[in-house]
């Protein structure tokens, strides 16, 4: 009997040694759970980043009900990590430091660094941070649902083919392999050359305006006063409204890529940044979001792939899929109950968009923020965001539920309660007739003459 229990209890050990539940992973040396927590600045400040936000969980993850079982988180869709500025926004960067750095003296002690200040960022890569906390994420998913996956059936992960997303991919596989102690170890299996159909890029729309006009707009509202309050304490230096965007935008990427707070950071007040978190707004919202004609149209696509996933069916899809890779098992399997695919935050936003989330029933104004709105980007799509698509079974029924950075949404416009977000799968199907139709015209005006371009119409802020 004492051998019986001895044996039973060795065993337990050794199955949680190699798949501890969440809450004990970290004694067990793998990967801590809260890596989005070790920046030094503060959390109000960056949580006012806008689409530079690094990740945090809006809400505590929710378990389905207790009659119910989850068979398939269906993907998981990661924009990159961390990354430096865009070889653009770095051009913009420098030029305002330039000018900065001109003035004839410093007034202001929080401007004194800049006597011995040098610019030293890359471009465009993954930093760090961000590959970090895409190791988090893998580890966290394999967590939360490790009793999914056997060698059989690893994850099937895709990615965009810009350099810092497949380093986002690597090192999320990296996480996952870590967390079940190497026992399964996922690769990225493919990668979507942005130069062709790519339902994680959003290139293939030529005809899509952009939000250059909006924020521009409030970009000269509230830089110029800031940007008068500059040149008052550093005489010469000539700084513009959109030379303001520039230097606030050193704040996070500065911090994230030294791993502590930049200087600029105390060069604005927490209410200024709030103004550069409505920029990111106003950018996504009128880039492919609700306030772009054809933002949406450009999510239709992977839509349709989800939609094969969730029913295991073939892809049906006339907008930006790789039909050769959609057609076949080895590049886009449906038997599989892992997926993950990774992205950038202007098409996870058309995504958002095509499936009908965060739906806004006033447009976004580029003069005055709404402090009610519930289109903040740095909730919706910071560096590492993730959306992920549960298929839920309870009983004879499946369901589907949607998380954005843990944050279960209420799927309203397909009968979802508002408690447990569970949306019965066939009607999740149903409400997706703007993507099972290919976005009912949109698609064909995304390569027609300007002259028939749509305009903001039917159902243009998620109604």
């Amino acid at each position: 009997m004492c051998k019986t229990i001895v044996a039973l209890l060795s065993i337990g050990v050794v199955l949680i040694w190699l798949f501890p539940p969440p809450h004990l992973a970290i004694y067990f040396g793998y990967p801590r759970r809260d890596g989005w927590d070790n920046l030094p600045v503060p959390k109000s400040l960056q949580r006012s980043w806008g689409a530079y936000t690094p990740f945090y969980p809006i809400e505590e993850y929710q378990p389905p009900p207790d009659d119910c079982k989850v068979t398939q988180p269906n993907m998981q869709l990661q924009r990159h990590g961390a990354r430096y500025p865009t070889r653009g926004a770095s051009e913009g960067i420098q030029k305002a430091v330039h000018k900065l750095l001109s003035a004839s003296e410093y007034r202001e002690h929080t401007m004194f660094f800049l006597n011995n200040y040098k610019y030293e960022l890359g471009t465009d890569q993954l930093i760090k941070f961000g590959a970090d906390h895409a190791r988090h994420t893998g580890a966290e998913m394999f967590y939360r649902y490790n009793s999914l996956i056997n060698k059989h059936h690893l994850p099937f992960v895709r990615a965009s083919g810009k350099q810092r997303v497949v380093d986002t991919a690597t090192n999320w596989t990296r996480g996952f392999a870590e967390a079940s102690r190497n026992v399964y170890q996922p690769k990225l299996d493919v990668i979507l050359s942005e130069k062709l159909n790519d339902t994680l890029d959003n290139t293939q729309c030529p005809n899509a305006g952009d939000a250059d006009f909006e924020v521009d707009e409030w970009v000269a509202i509230y830089g110029q006063p800031i940007a008068k309050r500059l040149n008052k304490a550093a005489p010469g230096a000539n700084l513009t409204a959109a030379d303001v965007y520039g230097l606030m935008l050193l704040c996070p990427f500065e911090s994230q890529a030294k791993m502590e707070k930049s200087s600029f950071c105390d060069l604005f007040t927490q209410e200024e940044f709030g103004y550069l978190a409505y920029t990111s707004d106003l950018d996504k919202y009128y880039s492919t979001g609700y306030g772009q004609p054809l933002g949406r149209v450009q999510g239709v696509g992977y839509i349709n792939e989800l939609l094969a996933r969730l029913t295991k069916t073939p892809v049906r899809d006339n907008t930006q899929t790789n039909r050769t890779l959609d057609s076949s098992p080895d590049t886009f399997p449906l038997d599989r109950t892992v997926y993950a695919d990774f992205s950038h935050d202007n098409q996870m936003i058309a995504i958002y968009t095509a499936v009908g989330l965060f739906p806004q029933y006033r447009a976004l104004d580029p003069t005055t923020p709404d402090d009610k709105r519930s289109w903040m980007v740095s909730r919706m799509v910071p560096f590492s965001a993730r959306m992920v698509t549960e298929k839920v079974e309870c009983r004879i029924k499946e369901y589907v539920r949607i998380f954005v950075n843990d944050a279960l949404q209420p799927l309203a416009f397909c009968g979802a309660d508002e408690e447990d977000g569970m949306c019965e799968l066939n009607k999740f199907v149903k409400s997706q007739r703007y993507a099972r139709h290919d976005g009912e015209g949109d698609w064909e005006a995304c390569h027609a003459a300007t002259s028939v371009l749509p305009v903001l119409g039917h159902g243009i802020y998620g109604a």
